[in-house]
C-alpha cells in the first residue's frame, strides 16, 4: 500500500512543483496576468504581482523534495528511523495549512474571490490529502 501512496503523492507534488517552478521564470500559466495569478494563488488583500521569482523557486524545490521523500518513506528498508521522523513534520506541515485554510482567519488574511474558491476547492483538501498521506506513510513504516 505504501508505494501506491507515495507515488500518487509523488505525482500531485510534482505538479505543483512543476507550476511553480514555471512561475518562478516569469510565466504565468496557466492564466494570462501575472495579477489574476497572484489574486489567484496568493490570495492576499489587494495583490498586484506575484511574489518574487526566488520564493516561487525555493517553494518548486521544496515541494519536490517532499515528493522525494514521499517515496522514500515507502521503502520500508531504508533510512532508518531519521526518515521515519522527517515524515512527522511534514504530515504536520501539510495538515496545518489544510485545517488553516477553513479558518476564518485565514479567509480574512486571504480575501480575494479567486483563491477562496480554489482554497476551498482545491489547496486546502490537497494539503489535507497529502497530510494524512505523510502521517499514513509514517504510520505503515513502524507496523
Amino acid at each position: 500500500m505504501s508505494i501506491p501512496l507515495a507515488s500518487l503523492m509523488f505525482v500531485l507534488l510534482l505538479a505543483v512543483s512543476v507550476a511553480h517552478l514555471i512561475w518562478s521564470i516569469g510565466q504565468t500559466w496557466p492564466i494570462r496576468t501575472e495579477k489574476l495569478l497572484a489574486q489567484t494563488v496568493v490570495g492576499t488583500r489587494d495583490i498586484q504581482h506575484m511574489p518574487r521569482k526566488r520564493i516561487s523557486l525555493a517553494i518548486a524545490l521544496g515541494k519536490l523534495l517532499a515528493g522525494v521523500l514521499a517515496l522514500a518513506l515507502a521503502d520500508h528498508d531504508s533510512g532508518g528511523v531519521a526518515l521515519t521522523l522527517l515524515g512527522i513534520p511534514l504530515a504536520a506541515l501539510f495538515l496545518g495549512r489544510g485545517i488553516i485554510g477553513y479558518t476564518s482567519w485565514w479567509a480574512q488574511k486571504t480575501p480575494e474571490p479567486n483563491f477562496r474558491l480554489n482554497d476551498r476547492r482545491v489547496y486546502s483538501p490537497l494539503c489535507l490529502l497529502l497530510g494524512a498521506g505523510f502521517l499514513l506513510l509514517v504510520i505503515l513504516r513502524l507496523l
